[in-house]
């Protein structure tokens, strides 16, 4: 732990430095971006400083963490904006399942942390929730303007991807440093992550997963929910081997505008372009091998570890998409949990985003996309649930890919790196 901390400690010092003393040649950074990460950089290390804070605690204090068998967790992959979301709450809703919730993705992910923001609101509950009402007031306004894109609240099940926050991991740290290309490695990890920078990491992910277990309850099944994780998707399956997965998609001339369309509010705001100017297009690649890792990794995978859910189909039967996903996952459905779907299944039908996007607003067309990811996609698609039908075998079309040469070829490799490595 102590190694981990020194690197991702350098890591951030290096990043800071060629944020504001940038190589030869590299070209100037602008004042606005300056004036951004002058104030983002210390409260950023501030907060991963607490977290560290709170690991080191956690190893004095609560060390029995660390004995917590993760016993068949349930991951929720896919590519970004194909449903995770949607389907990761209908699942946070079951009782089984245990999940983390934004506030603890973003300021809770130690044991310690937890102990105390839990002991803080047990104490403001009982003289009447102010830290409470200020808090909901709060997260009202910081929360609202990301309504149309991705609905989040503290108390929402979330993404746990953020517990690679402090060994600064977590892909969405792209924005703010663009020419990371560790952050770039992340986004074609079973790729071209180092094997002992995998190991490292994904152990460190784990002890993240086994302090939530100890906090909420050893008995329960962990839930995880991860558009980010793709990338991943070989590591998981072999650092959890008895993990259930549950696998989202959508067509991609959908998901690619959609995603680039989220985050271009990120980009604009760090001013990432004069930074990485073809960043759009590092993206659009990077998202290409989501589709190619989900394949490689999960082609052979037997039915009962993995389910593959359309959006289409997640949207048009709730109910009957989740009660297949259930049975052939092998996972106990309640009475509870099936009443709760009809009500779920209903809002799902009468749900219409307003975020609007599309291909030609990112340099893109609609046809080249289809042209490029199309098959791919349709080979994943035909694993998909459907309803009126038992989940089908891999049709034939499977036969004109090759996920090995897809795997090697879906996005450019990142350059050499001087940024020092995830250490343990």
């Amino acid at each position: 732990m102590l190694r981990l901390f020194l690197a991702s400690t350098a890591r951030l010092a290096a990043l800071t430095y060629r944020t504001f003393l940038p190589p030869a040649g590299t070209g100037r950074r602008s004042p606005r971006r300056l004036l951004i990460m002058t104030g983002f950089i210390p409260l950023f290390a501030l907060i991963q400083g607490i977290h560290w804070l709170g690991f080191l605690l956690d190893e004095i204090f609560f060390p029995g963490y660390r004995r917590v068998t993760i016993r068949e967790p349930l991951f929720v992959l896919g590519v970004p904006r194909s449903g995770t979301t949607h389907l990761h709450r209908v699942l946070a809703a079951d009782d089984q399942f245990t999940t983390f919730s934004t506030w603890e993705c973003l300021f809770a992910l130690s044991v310690t942390e937890r102990r105390f923001w839990l002991g803080l609101s047990r104490l403001d509950k009982f003289v009447g929730r102010p830290l409470g009402h200020l808090l909901d007031w709060l997260e009202k306004r910081a929360f609202n303007a990301m309504q149309d894109v991705h609905s989040m609240r503290l108390r929402d099940p979330e993404e746990d991807y953020f517990a690679l926050m402090p060994v600064l991991a977590c892909f969405i740290l792209i924005l703010p440093f663009p020419d990371s290309t560790l952050l770039w490695r992340m986004g074609a990890f079973d790729r071209d992550m180092p094997a002992a920078d995998r190991q490292c990491l994904m152990d460190f992910y784990r002890r993240c997963l086994q302090k939530h277990l100890y906090v909420h309850g050893t008995h329960k099944r962990l839930l995880s929910k991860n558009a980010a994780f793709a990338p991943l998707a070989g590591s998981l399956a072999a650092h959890f081997p008895d993990a259930r997965f549950a696998i989202c998609l959508r067509e991609p001339e959908q998901t690619i505008p959609s995603q680039l369309s989220s985050i271009e509010p990120g980009i604009r705001f760090f001013d990432a372009r004069t930074i990485v100017p073809d960043v759009s297009r590092r993206l659009t690649q990077q998202l290409g091998f989501y589709y190619a890792n989900l394949l490689r990794a999960f082609l052979g995978m037997p039915d009962n570890r993995c389910a593959w859910v359309t959006m289409r189909i997640l949207k048009a039967d709730l109910t009957d998409t989740m009660t297949r996903l259930y049975g052939q996952l092998g996972l106990p459905l309640t009475t509870d949990v099936q009443s709760r779907l009809s009500q779920q299944g209903a809002d799902a039908r009468h749900y219409r985003s307003s975020h609007r996007y599309s291909a030609e607003q990112f340099g893109l067309s609609s046809e080249t996309i289809e042209q490029e990811l199309g098959d791919l996609y349709r080979t994943l698609a035909s694993r998909a649930i459907r309803i009126g039908d038992a989940p089908p075998s891999l049709g034939s079309g499977a036969n004109t890919i090759n996920p090995a040469a897809l795997f090697s070829a879906s996005s450019q490799r990142p350059a050499p790196t001087t940024e020092p490595a995830p250490s343990c």
